[in-house]
């Protein structure tokens, strides 16, 4: 079954995008929480003619972004954690700790952008990755230290 995308699905595609999702996928949680429609030959039609309209928008939006990433990509973070004598921390550092390092220098991100591929659960040198765009992101190097 085909879709249409209204908004971005982790693992799927991105906004707009046209996937191929198996029926149950479709039918069951993305058309009913409003995250898709069904790709018929009239809606593939009234979305090519939505992003020949907002190609501009568009355009700028990812300028925009890759202004940012331009300006992220010399950010080092550090953000301070509980930890036990060995070393390991008391829960974990996750995204929302990340957004917050971020803010303070001056950074607002969603924090529904920021990536961490392994869990954060002991002091170290981490990497986080930013997606500001669909072709648009940026690493930024975070270190956990001890408080």
């Amino acid at each position: 079954m085909q879709v249409i995308l209204k908004e971005d699905v982790i693992n799927l595609g991105y906004k707009d995008d046209i996937v191929t999702v198996k029926d149950g996928y479709g039918r069951n949680f993305l058309i009913p929480t409003g995250k898709a429609v069904i790709a018929s030959e009239s809606a593939k039609k009234m979305l090519a003619e939505n992003l020949k309209q907002r190609a501009h928008k568009l355009a700028k939006i990812k300028a925009d972004a890759e202004e940012l990433a331009a300006k992220l990509k010399d950010v080092a973070l550090t953000i301070g954690a509980k930890t036990s004598s060995t070393g390991t921390i008391f829960g974990s550092v996750n995204n929302i700790q990340i957004a917050e390092e971020l803010a303070k220098q001056g950074f607002e991100i969603d924090r529904k952008v920021i990536y961490i591929k392994e869990a954060v659960k002991e002091v170290g040198k981490y990497t986080a990755t930013l997606k500001l765009h669909k072709e648009v992101s940026v690493e930024i190097p975070f270190e956990v230290v001890s408080e």
